[in-house]
This record gives C-alpha cells, structure tokens and sequence, in this order.
C-alpha cells in the first residue's frame, strides 16, 4: 500500500539501523511492577537475538512448565538487545534454578506476584537506537528532528507486521476465502493482524494524503494519549483544537471487526472507504469474529533527544507507546539499508 510523505519524500540521511544488535536497544516499561509475593513468577529478562516466543518456549522448558504457564506483556524484536518482563504460573513450587540458560538470555530480576503477566500490560517501551554510516544533510535533518519532537510522525504499522512479501496478508486472505485451514491460533493470530493492519494503514494513508491525520475531522473518533479510551466529538471546537496540540488526543482510524464505527460524519467516511476498497478484510475480520476498535492515527515520541558520536553516527532515544514501531519514526529521518526485525515491538 502506498504510504504518502508527512516529511520530505527523500529524507535527509541515509545510514545503517542495526549495524549489530546492541545499535537497537528496547526497555519495557511496565504498567505495574509485581509486589513480591504470589505464585506467579516474574523474570525481568534481558534477551539478545532471541524473539519473545522462543524465550517464553526456553523459559517454561526450564522450570517444567507447560507452555501456556508462561506470559508477556509484548513482543519484542529478535535482532536487537531488549529487556522485559515474563511470568510462569508456579503454585506450590519454589524458584527454578536458572543458571544453564541459552547464551542471550539473562535473568536480571525475578520476582513473585499474585496474577499472570496478561498481554497488553506494558505502558510502552523506551528506545535507544544508532545509526551508523550515516551520510546527508546534518542540518536538515536536526531541523527534522525538531519537527518530528512536535508534531509526530503517522502511525503506520511497520513491515514486519506483514510479514516478508507481504506474505502474512496473502494468507490471510487466502484464510478468509476459505483456501488455508489455519489451525494454530498463534498463526491465526498473526493473520488476523496482518488484515487488520492493512486496513488501518489506508485509512491512515488517506488521510496524510489529504492532511488530517494530525487534526480532528467532525465526528472524529478521538483517542486518549497513551490509551485505548476514545470519545467522539461531532463539533471541533477550540478546547479539542488546544487538546490536539498539547497531544493529549489523537486522531483515530479503525481496528476492523463487526458492529458499527464509533466515527461518525466526515470522520466515518474516511473509515468506510477504506472497508470498501478491501471488501474481502472487511468481511473476513467481521466473521473472525474480532469488535471494532480504534488506534491513534498520529504517533508521538516522548522524550526524544539525540546526540551525534563523531561525524558519521547518530544515537537516537524516545519513548513509544504499545504497539508501536521505533522505525516508524527512524523512516520519516532516513533512509536505513534492510531492516532485518522480524516482528514489531508492541
């Protein structure tokens, strides 16, 4: 799909995003922290060229657990050091002993709790990135950065969402036409997303084409900053107009499923006509049975700053909210050589 420019169509560098995994650093930042007691484990993990799902296969292999014992807050991208929480549901049992983990794997903290560390419990994640190689125009891209600090950048759902050709989104589509028996629900899962991914980057890209995915259109679905809360608001007044600015809201397009958009007026044809030129997603993400939902269509890093290390090498760091790419925003500053995640941060 098409994604029009906010910023310049040819940024101003050009440079080199995980030169090795210790250029992509990601630190969980938790919603809670556990309270010490409780026969739930936590483990603060730190993990380097591993993916969140073969470490929660290694971690409940090593204390004799099934597989479903295990949870996470988010996923985590393989080629980059990250560090983040897991849980192992251990009633009745003491601590297992952790030493002979697989090399890129470190327990730093471990921790008891009363529940299960559920998925989508994480209030975001902190990144630390460097770009090497880096070649262009410094001055232009400082001004960028300025520019992106402000104003965010859209806030597509990465390449990696799609998987390599896009292929995650031919098997989906492939599964809703009823060509792919899809057993497995992690696989299921991926599809599902992938579809529904799709439809969200071309409300989005609709609207960077026309140049209101950064301001309220009437009946605008608007989102809380750092939540999935949203309210609608027919009228957009100058109370909402200063709320926009101070990036409190965001402006909304649609996480397809069935029932009716919570969008009205200007702000829900936008969002039909997405459904219109993807009839099959449409339709098979409403038989999937997945409720209509909302994600901000704008993305703001918080905390943003970045310093240059000698003439060709620039570190970035930012904090982003759930579900979102760090190399969302690294695209709108540079062109990178191939991006090798296999799965977004979330």
């Amino acid at each position: 799909m098409n994604h029009p420019p906010v910023y310049p169509a040819q940024p101003p560098l050009r440079g080199v995003l995980r030169a090795r995994a210790e250029d992509f650093l990601v630190d969980e930042l938790p919603k809670f922290v556990p309270e010490g007691e409780g026969e739930h484990l936590w483990l603060r993990i730190r993990k380097r060229d591993w993916n969140t799902e073969r470490v929660a296969d290694v971690l409940a292999r090593q204390a004799g657990v099934p597989r479903r014992s295990v949870g996470y807050a988010g996923l985590k991208d393989r080629h980059a050091v990250t560090t983040q929480w897991f849980s192992l549901h251990l009633p009745g049992r003491a601590d297992p002993d952790w030493d002979g983990l697989p090399g890129g794997i470190e327990v730093l903290e471990a921790v008891r709790h009363r529940r299960k560390l559920q998925t989508g419990a994480l209030a975001g994640n902190r990144f630390t990135l460097r770009l090497t190689a880096c070649e262009g125009d410094r001055e232009a891209a400082e001004a960028l950065l300025r520019g992106i600090a402000v104003r965010g950048v859209p806030n597509y759902f990465g390449e990696q969402r799609f998987g390599r050709d896009a292929g995650n989104l031919d098997r989906a589509r492939a599964m809703f036409a009823g060509d792919l028996q899809v057993r497995d629900r992690h696989l299921r899962g991926i599809y599902l997303s992938a579809a529904r991914s799709a439809l969200f980057n071309a409300v989005l890209a609709a609207r960077v084409a026309e140049g209101s995915w950064d301001r309220a259109l009437p009946g605008e679905a608007l989102v809380l900053d750092g939540s999935h809360s949203f309210f609608v608001v027919d009228e957009i007044d100058d109370v909402i107009e200063a709320r926009l600015r101070a990036r409190d809201v965001h402006p909304s397009g649609p996480l397809w499923g069935r029932g009716e958009l919570p969008s009205r007026g200007e702000a829900r044809l936008r969002d039909e006509r997405a459904a219109a030129e993807y009839p099959d997603l449409a339709r098979g993400l409403e038989a999937a049975g997945l409720e209509q939902d909302r994600r901000s269509l704008r993305l703001v890093a918080r905390d943003m700053d970045w310093c240059w290390d000698g003439e060709r090498a620039l570190e970035l760091r930012f904090a982003l909210p759930p579900g979102s790419y760090a190399t969302t925003v690294v695209a709108a500053l540079a062109q990178t050589a191939a991006d090798n995640a296999e799965i977004e941060t979330a």
